[in-house]
């Protein structure tokens, strides 16, 4: 019997919208936590006109068209497979709440027209995520430095030398957490501040909006007045002249008026590429920091946290199992655990490590694959766009030698191979070789934020 079978019987009497929590967990494995954050955990789910049918709710005509020409099709499969049949999906836009104005709109035109006290902006006309705070954020080695920067600069914002604070680093490990909870610390400091969080990609729509409707002062307006802006993935301004162009326009109004600017990526400001220099001069002369993945007992103290969060007890011998299973980020860490609660709820089953096995056998299938030395050669190759042969050939040129320390430093951290092993599948090279190499790039990890980026890039990649 397939491990998907298994999975899909154990939820084949639940209703189409209670798989949603299980495809929710199965979706934050797949989809990288910037879009999943911004396009389907924001997804409201209702009950659909047939059984086997939901209706998924989206803020907004443009979104619903985006999401659904982007994630139909998966979140459809993912339902079937989970619910071992087929669930119909209808895409609708959510009815609009009564309008409350932007933090950043300008007075109405009559002054009559206007409240005598404006109401003070809170979170959700922010576009903040009021649950994603410092407190709510588990500290441990892999992020202290980047929670001290954030909590800092919500504390004493538009400081020179950590404006503008950029956060960066892999997938899932908790970029966008930390950007909400500056401005949710700043708001409550100061409930009047203006402060405003968007996706780089939303900031792209606003200018060709504007441009569209030749309404070029509403981006200015927007986003020149306020006391915090938040900017996640600004990678997403590459190749996108009008925007950027806006954007240092906004970055340096907000600049001038020592306003407080938050951005994150998933690499280092000079690893950026098609961007502008003068952006990139202007992400670099702040405070750059970065997120790594988070350690092991960090891992546990997460999954119990939210576990908490999610009003359900877990046992720590399942944190524990959990966390070795999956060592890459906290949103395939969260997704794993909604995973297992789903499991145990619709299966009336106590939580216990036997449970999270079956939960997660398609993990474990896939972590049980053994990483070899031929596979980490053809990724590292294909990364730096050298061709494999060039792995165990005798050319010595920096552009293939480089290439090839990183393979074998990644050879001997991540397989059970000998040197002597690692260097015969290098083209016949001595123990002596790979050592030298092996050291040689892991001292370098420790001094060049470059290097240890692309390394976390590649160990993702290794991983799956």
């Amino acid at each position: 019997m397939s491990s998907h079978h298994t999975a899909a019987s154990s939820f084949a009497d639940a209703s189409a919208v209670a798989l949603w929590p299980a495809c929710l967990g199965a979706l934050a494995q797949e989809v990288p936590a910037d879009l999943f954050d911004n396009w389907i955990r924001p997804l409201a789910v209702l009950p659909g006109e047939a059984p086997d049918s939901l209706r998924l709710q989206v803020a907004g005509a443009f979104k619903r068209d985006r999401t659904r020409r982007q994630f139909d099709a998966l979140i459809a499969a993912t339902l079937e497979r989970l619910g071992g049949r087929r669930i119909d999906i209808a895409w609708e836009v959510a009815p609009q709440e009564p309008r409350v104005p932007s933090v950043v709109e300008t007075p109405a035109a009559t002054p009559a027209a206007a409240p005598e006290t404006a109401p003070p902006p809170d979170a959700a006309r922010s576009r903040l995520n009021a649950q994603l705070t410092f407190e709510s954020l588990v500290e441990g080695t892999a992020n202290r430095m980047a929670r001290a920067a954030g909590l800092h600069v919500a504390n004493k914002p538009g400081g020179a030398s950590y404006n503008p604070l950029f956060i960066y680093g892999g997938v899932g490990l908790g970029k966008t957490h930390l950007m909400h909870a500056v401005g949710n610390k700043l708001l409550e400091n100061r409930p009047d501040a203006k402060v405003l969080y968007v996706h780089a990609e939303q900031f792209v729509s606003d200018v060709v909006h504007s441009y569209q409707r030749k309404a070029f002062d509403d981006v200015r307006r927007r986003y020149h007045e306020l006391d915090l802006l938040l900017i996640d993935d600004v990678q997403f301004f590459a190749g996108k002249d009008k925007s950027q162009e806006e954007f240092f326009n906004a970055f340096e109004s907000l600049f001038a008026r020592q306003s407080q600017i938050v951005l994150t990526s998933d690499t280092y400001p000079k690893g950026l590429t098609d961007i502008h220099q003068r952006l990139v001069s202007r992400f670099d002369s702040g405070l750059a920091v970065a997120l790594e993945p988070p350690e092991p007992e960090m891992r546990v103290a997460i999954l119990m946290s939210k576990a908490v969060a999610e009003g359900t007890e877990l046992p720590e011998d399942v944190a524990w199992f959990i966390a070795r299973l999956v060592r890459s980020s906290v949103r395939e860490l969260e997704g794993a655990l909604h995973k297992v609660l789903a499991y145990a709820r619709f299966n009336g089953r106590e939580v216990s490590i036997a449970l999270a096995r079956e939960a997660l056998r398609d993990l474990l299938s896939i972590q049980n694959r053994q990483i070899s030395v031929e596979n980490i050669q053809k990724v590292v190759a294909d990364f730096f766009k050298i061709k494999v042969a060039d792995m165990y050939s005798k050319r010595r040129p920096a552009a293939i030698a480089r290439p090839r320390q990183i393979a074998m430093y990644l050879a001997r951290e991540m397989t059970r191979k000998s040197l002597p092993e690692i260097g015969e599948l290098f083209g016949g090279r001595d123990h002596s070789t790979v050592l030298h190499a092996a050291k040689k790039i892991a001292a370098e990890r420790q001094q060049q934020s470059e290097l240890n980026q692309q390394l976390h890039v590649l160990e993702q990649m290794l991983r799956g």
